[in-house]
């Protein structure tokens, strides 16, 4: 980990836009975008917003029980391709996504799937809490409840404590449920908004600057909530944060520009990048 932290501290000169400009990727992303044991593959993935291109043929898979990071400066499509991922981007006018994205095998983008199962399969933490304006336990039963997870209210409350307590918060909330979500702090309502995700029993968890609005002992406590659900989930996080990033991922995408310039272990992408774009990018001469 000092590793890490001395190669990211580390400070050079400023890079100029005609650096950048002649430096621009190859088609080919340096790095294997493939794993072994896939739960999300995508393949020749394009984005765009009317005539902007925001994503340009990015290939990633997800692995299973793998927390994957994807690091760049603002606005190199990192978020974009994370709404891809459980067709997020659909309720963006003149959005469209074009190449294959596979979810254990099936196709996201098959006319004939309903993304609203799909978005309970495949949940989102945003980057702001967004408890819903009704009690916490509520919060967490409203998922179930109307995709029919549950039979009677002993397995939905079940359900809710289970939830609460995957996600660290049971023991500091178990005797308000009846008590507004909105009323809990930004790292319990951040907390509960992962409940509510997990309620619906996803096989992956997007988390978009999941900590950016946190102070640190909050953060701490979500990073660590992170490591401990990969047990059970494949998580994708986008963050700012590169320390966050060595912290709680195996594996680092970096995007510049749209294009994926590099992805691999995460100590290696932080201790040895092998393409300059990224070098620069986490040694701080841009972004």
């Amino acid at each position: 980990m000092n590793t890490l932290v001395e190669t990211m501290d580390k400070t050079t000169g400023a890079i100029s836009s005609a650096d950048l400009a002649q430096d621009r990727p190859s088609a080919a992303t340096v790095g294997d975008v493939t794993v072994a044991d896939p739960r999300m593959t995508c393949r020749n993935v394009d984005v765009w917003y009317g005539a902007k291109q925001a994503i340009k043929g990015v290939s990633l898979d997800i692995g299973k029980n793998e927390v994957l990071s994807m690091i760049g400066p603002s606005g190199c499509g990192k978020s974009t391709f994370l709404r891809c991922l459980n067709r997020m981007n659909d309720t963006i006018d003149g959005c469209r996504v074009t190449g294959s994205i596979k979810l254990d095998e099936q196709d996201i983008y098959d006319k004939g799937l309903d993304p609203v199962p799909l978005r309970a399969q495949v949940g989102m933490v945003f980057q702001k809490p967004n408890p819903f304006p009704k009690s916490i336990y509520e919060n967490v039963a409203y998922g179930p409840r109307i995709h029919g997870l549950t039979n009677n209210k002993a397995e939905l409350d079940e359900l809710v404590e289970t939830s609460l307590q995957k996600a660290g918060l049971w023991n500091e909330v178990k005797d308000r449920l009846d008590q507004p979500g909105t009323g809990l702090s930004g790292g319990q309502q951040q907390r509960l908004c992962i409940a509510r995700t997990i309620a619906v029993s996803p096989e992956v968890i997007l988390m978009d600057e999941p900590c950016s609005a946190l102070d640190p002992i909050a953060t701490a406590i979500i990073e660590e909530l992170i490591d401990e659900l990969r047990a059970n989930y494949s998580i994708a996080i986008v963050t700012h944060s590169m320390q966050q990033a060595a912290r709680v991922s195996q594996r680092t995408a970096y995007f510049h520009l749209g294009d994926l310039i590099e992805v691999g272990e995460t100590n290696q992408i932080f201790t040895n990048p092998q393409h300059r774009l990224t070098e620069d990018y986490i040694t701080g001469r841009f972004g």
